[in-house]
C-alpha cells in the first residue's frame, strides 16, 4: 500500500511509583528528580526539571525536535529504577511506551548528579532513545492497510477499488494569490459548491493537492476534460478508490469513502491522521474500524546525513470484508425501475424464507436519503393486511358480511373511500370483497370488534412495530394503541398514528409469504435478538394469502394477475398527508410471489394501484428474467 509520514497525538502520563535505591541517610534522594524527568518527558513540559550545564528550555526544545517527526504522539514514561553510586552520581532507568502500532516499548538511561541539597539531570539525546546521537531524531512512517470490500452473496464485490480521476487544485502549481480564482473556476466547471471549496483551497498548505471531485474513469464529462487544463494549477490524477457497482448502487445505504476531515480526526484522537481514507457515511462509516483495518508503523532514526536505523516495526493489518445480502442484479433492476420517478421513491425486496434483504433501492428523487429502510410514512391501505389478521383472530372470515357505505362519520370526522372505488362494491359486502377493492369504510366500521392492543399484536406478528438492531438504519414502524375513536378509525386505514418504512411493509408481506414472523437481515454478521410475538397460525396465514390473492384476481391488484411465475398476492395503499398547505397522497403496493416479498413506494402519487403498481409489476417481471 506504500508509506507516508505519520502525524500522531499523545497522552501525558503520571509516572508510576519509583523503584530502586534512594539517597538514604547520607543525603537527598535522586528519586524526585528522576520522577520529575519522567513526568516532563511524558507531558512534553520539562520546566520542573533542573539540568547540568543546560537550561530546561534548551533541553525541552531539543527533546521536541527529537520526537517531532512522530507527529506529537505523547509517550508513557515511568521510572523503572534509580541506582546510586558513592561518587554523587546516579542512573535512572526509564521505561518508555509509545502508542504506535501495537505499542513500541523500550528502556533508556538518564544520568543524575548530586548538587548540594538536590540532584540534576545530565542531559543527553540518548535519554530519549538509546540509539540517538546528537543531532538525530526519531521518525515514524505509516504502513498502509488495505481497505476491505463490501461483498454481496457469493463474494460479489458491491464496493471495491475502482479507477477514478481526481480533479483538484495543486498548490505547488499556482501562486497563493491566484489559487482562490482557480478554485472558483474549477468548482463551477465540475458543478460543486463554490464558496466551501474556495475556502478549503485558501486554508490548504503550499504543497497540498486540494481535491474538488473524483469522477469514475469512464464518466468524466467531456467539458471537464477539455477545459480543466486551461485553469492554472488544476490537475487531474488517476487513482483508485472504493466505489459501488454504479454511482447510484445502494448509495444512501452503502455510503462513501473519502479523505478524513478535521472533524473526524478531532473526534477520534490517535485513530485517524491527515491523508487517511475513512468511511464518511452509511455502512462505510458505521463499519469503518472493520473495513479500514489497522495501519502499521515503522520507526527509525534520522539525521541530516541519512542512513537511519530501524528501531521498531508494527505490520499493517488489512481490513475485514463486510458481507451483505443485497442481490446485485435485483438491486440494479430496482434502481432502473425507479430511475424515471420524479418524487421520492423506493423498492425493497426480501426473501421470506431467510429474511435476507435482496433490494433496498432509493429513487433519484430521494436526494440521497435512505427512505427505503429508514423512511417514515403512513402506509395507507397496505396496513389492511394487519387489520385483516386482527379481525381473523376475532372470528371474522373472508365471507363475513361487512358494511361498506360511501362515507362514515366517526366523532365528527368523515372518512370516505378512494375516488376510484367501484360503486358496485358499496353496501353490504363480504370481507374478501372489502379488501380486494380496499373499502376504507368497511374496515373502519369493523374497528369496534378490536380491542386497543389487537392491531399492535397483529402488527408484531407480521414483523411491524417491534424495533431490532440490524446493524444499519432500519425503521420498523409505529403501531400503538389508539388515543380516541377517530384515531382508531384512521389507524384502520394505515393513517392516524401508523407509520412504516418500505422495508417495514415488505417485511409484513414477507411474514405472510413465509407463514411466520420475519425479521429482515442485511448485514450477515448481525443477528437480531429474538422476539416472541403471538405466532401466526397455519389457518390464519392461509386465509391471509386467500384474501391477498383476491386483490390480484378481482381487485386493485389486477395489473399483477398475468405476471409469469407462481401466483402473486398483493395489497395496494394510498395515504393522504399535508405538505406545504397541499393535500397529497403516498402511493404503495406490496406483493409476494414465490420466495420474494416486495414493496414499491412513491412519496407523492395518485393511487397505489396507479402509481406504485406499475413499478412493482415491472420489477416482478424483470426479477424472473435471467
Amino acid at each position: 500500500m506504500g508509506t507516508r509520514r505519520l502525524l500522531l497525538v499523545v497522552l501525558a502520563i503520571v509516572p508510576l511509583a519509583l523503584a530502586g535505591c534512594g539517597g538514604g541517610d547520607d543525603g537527598p534522594s535522586p528519586d524526585p528528580t528522576a520522577a520529575a524527568l519522567a513526568a516532563g518527558l511524558a507531558s512534553g513540559d520539562l520546566s520542573d526539571v533542573t539540568f547540568v550545564d543546560a537550561s530546561a528550555g534548551d533541553v525541552q526544545r531539543e527533546y521536541h525536535r527529537a520526537v517531532a517527526a512522530l507527529g506529537g504522539v505523547k509517550p508513557e514514561v515511568q521510572v523503572g529504577s534509580v541506582d546510586t553510586s558513592g561518587d554523587g552520581t546516579a542512573t535512572a532507568t526509564l521505561r518508555w511506551s509509545w502508542p504506535l502500532g501495537e505499542g513500541w516499548s523500550y528502556t533508556s538511561k538518564a544520568e543524575l548528579r548530586a548538587a548540594g541539597s538536590t540532584w540534576k539531570v545530565d542531559w543527553a539525546t540518548d535519554v530519549v532513545e538509546p540509539s540517538l546521537k546528537d543531532g538525530m531524531t526519531l521518525e515514524a512512517t505509516t504502513i498502509g492497510a488495505k481497505r476491505a470490500d463490501i461483498l454481496g452473496p457469493h463474494g460479489v464485490a458491491l464496493v471495491t477499488e475502482r479507477p477514478v480521476v481526481r480533479f483538484g487544485v495543486d498548490r505547488i502549481k499556482v501562486p497563493a494569490s491566484q489559487a482562490p480564482e482557480s478554485a472558483r473556476r474549477l468548482a463551477e466547471l465540475v458543478g460543486i459548491d463554490v464558496a466551501p471549496y474556495v475556502k478549503q483551497v485558501r486554508a490548504a498548505g503550499p504543497k497540498a493537492f486540494v481535491q474538488a471531485i473524483a469522477f469514475r474513469k469512464d464518466e468524466v464529462p467531456a467539458a471537464v476534460t477539455a477545459q480543466y487544463v486551461h485553469i492554472k494549477g488544476v490537475d487531474a490524477i488517476a487513482d483508485q478508490i472504493p466505489l459501488g457497482i454504479t454511482k447510484e448502487f445502494a448509495a444512501p445505504i452503502l455510503g462513501t469513502v473519502g479523505p478524513v476531515t478535521a472533524e473526524i480526526i478531532k473526534d477520534n484522537p490517535g485513530v485517524y491522521r491527515v491523508g487517511d481514507l475513512a468511511g464518511l457515511s452509511g455502512l462505510e462509516a458505521r463499519y469503518d474500524d472493520q473495513l479500514r483495518g489497522r495501519p502499521g508503523v515503522l520507526v527509525s532514526t534520522a539525521s541530516k546525513h541519512g542512513g537511519g536505523q530501524q528501531l521498531f516495526k508494527s505490520p499493517a493489518v488489512d481490513g475485514t470484508p463486510l458481507r451483505l445480502t443485497l442481490d446485485p442484479r435485483l438491486q440494479l433492476l430496482a434502481e432502473h425501475v425507479l430511475s424515471t420517478v420524479g418524487p421520492a421513491s423506493a423498492i425493497v425486496a426480501i426473501r421470506p424464507s431467510t429474511g435476507a434483504i435482496l433490494v433496498a433501492a432509493n429513487g433519484p428523487g430521494n436526494n440521497g436519503y435512505n427512505d427505503a429502510t429508514y423512511g417514515r410514512f403512513a402506509p395507507g391501505s397496505t396496513f389492511k393486511t394487519v387489520d385483516s389478521l386482527a379481525l381473523l383472530r376475532k372470528g371474522v372470515t373472508p365471507s363475513s358480511p361487512v358494511e361498506c357505505p360511501t362515507s362514515v362519520n366517526v366523532d365528527g370526522k368523515v372518512f370516505t373511500n378512494d375516488s376510484d372505488y367501484p360503486p358496485s362494491a358499496n353496501g353490504r359486502i363480504d370481507l374478501a370483497t372489502a379488501i380486494a377493492n380496499s373499502c376504507n369504510t368497511a374496515y373502519i366500521n369493523e374497528r369496534t370488534k378490536l380491542g386497543p392492543h389487537d392491531l399492535v399484536d397483529a402488527a408484531a406478528t407480521l414483523g411491524m412495530g417491534v424495533d431490532h438492531d440490524l446493524g444499519f438504519p432500519a425503521y420498523f414502524g409505529n403501531v400503538v394503541p389508539p388515543t380516541s375513536e377517530t384515531t382508531k378509525a384512521a389507524d384502520m386505514i394505515g393513517q392516524g398514528q401508523v407509520l412504516a418504512s418500505p422495508m417495514t411493509m415488505a417485511t409484513v408481506m414477507a411474514s405472510v409469504v413465509a407463514g411466520h414472523t420475519v425479521v429482515p437481515q442485511l448485514v450477515t454478521s448481525v443477528k437480531p435478538a429474538p422476539t416472541h410475538p403471538t405466532p401466526l397460525t397455519a389457518v390464519q396465514d392461509a386465509t391471509l394469502k386467500q384474501l391477498l390473492r383476491g386483490v390480484v384476481l378481482r381487485g386493485t391488484g389486477l395489473g399483477l394477475r398475468d405476471v409469469p411465475g407462481p401466483p402473486v398476492i398483493a395489497k395496494t395503499g394510498t395515504a393522504e398527508f399535508d405538505r406545504d398547505g397541499r393535500r397529497l397522497t403516498h402511493a404503495w403496493m406490496i406483493a409476494g410471489q414465490g420466495d420474494l416479498a416486495v414493496c414499491a413506494f412513491v412519496d407523492v402519487g395518485h393511487t397505489g394501484a396507479g402509481t406504485a403498481g406499475p413499478l412493482l409489476e415491472q420489477f416482478l417481471r424483470g426479477a424472473r428474467q435471467r
